[in-house]
């Protein structure tokens, strides 16, 4: 096995890459393709309308992979907050021994969880917020810098500071996330100190993910600059595709004198942003989407781009290897 990590001995897979958990991306079809393909796919919970659903998804997704999967649990502020308890409680019941939690207050599902001896993955955007997960015994963070899509929290630090910053303070093991979208990312996580990496808007440009092939198309045209940070005014900044509705939310946003959230409701609402998926237009409403839109070029297969990104990743590490450098007498190897 050539990659042989702390993500990678703990949760069985070959190559240290995990799917991102994706609001109405992260279906069966996909996190068992990832999976086959050698990484951690990952289904998310809140996609599914209820508990029961998740654990229909659950079973559809293990008749489509032998391999570990995982599922998603993100917490996020709601006037009526799911059943967070219940979707845990059915991925305890269901077998799962993997799963990705996210969001605010998570102490009572990961201790829920962690009762179950499920491999706990969390995603923090600070190392303040990743020193807390600590104290609730998480067994990995994942650390989002600023590039990443969706919340990406309020502090604008970006993975390259972030990075550093978790491998001089963190005492346990962590995968970088955001900006990533081949072996040169890969390769360069793991020498900033991480164990693997995740990748969200890389994986939904793939031949599996289950969206239109427009809004995959969109992917591909845009560059790095075709991001928008969406609700800043309200302290939940999000990163959206910079479409007409996003441009619209924030325009509202930055002139309102009321600030008050329902002026914006409309052109951020996640029902507009799942119909995307399924019309195929980029511009019905908004979607997240990582600054890495401006790396990603075309829609391979999630094996062809495991593959690849394994293979660039191996072949970046050993060219390194053999850098030379001037040390005033001649070349030495470093």
């Amino acid at each position: 096995m050539p990659f042989n990590t702390e993500l990678t001995r703990a949760l069985g897979i070959k190559v240290p890459i995990v799917q991102g958990g994706m609001q109405w991306v992260g279906y069966a079809e996909l996190a068992s393709a990832v999976s086959n393909a050698g990484g951690l796919g990952l289904l998310t919970a809140l996609t599914q309308p209820s508990p029961e659903d998740l654990r229909k998804e659950i079973r559809r997704c293990r008749k489509m992979t032998k391999n570990p999967f995982g599922v998603n649990l993100t917490l996020l502020p709601a006037m009526v907050p799911p059943n967070y308890s219940a979707y845990a409680q059915v991925i305890i019941d269901e077998g799962i021994t993997i799963v990705e939690t996210a969001g605010a207050s998570p102490g009572p599902v990961i201790k829920q969880l962690k009762e179950a001896n499920i491999t706990i993955l969390h995603k923090c955007t600070t190392i303040k917020h990743a020193q807390s997960a600590v104290k609730m015994g998480v067994d990995f963070l994942s650390i989002d810098g600023f590039e990443c899509a969706g919340h990406v929290g309020e502090t604008d630090i970006t993975n390259f500071v972030l990075l550093n910053r978790a491998r001089q303070s963190l005492g346990v093991p962590f995968i970088a996330s955001g900006g990533i979208a081949d072996g040169q990312g890969l390769a360069a996580a793991l020498a900033f100190g991480a164990c693997g990496i995740n990748m969200g808007t890389r994986f939904m440009c793939t031949v599996e993910a289950p969206i239109h092939q427009n809004i995959k198309q969109a992917i591909v045209e845009a560059d790095e600059s075709d991001t928008e940070l969406v609700l800043r005014r309200w302290k939940n900044t999000s990163r959206l595709f910079g479409n007409k509705v996003a441009k619209q939310a924030i325009k509202i946003e930055k002139e309102s004198p009321t600030g008050k959230f329902e002026e914006v409701a409309e052109y951020v609402s996640g029902k507009r942003g799942r119909e995307v998926f399924i019309n195929g237009d980029k511009d019905y409403g908004v979607w997240t989407a990582g600054q890495v839109i401006g790396l990603i070029h075309d829609i391979p297969t999630c094996e062809e781009l495991v593959t690849r990104i394994e293979r660039e990743a191996l072949e970046t590490l050993r060219a390194k290897r053999n850098l030379y450098i001037e040390d005033g007498v001649g070349k030495s190897k470093l």
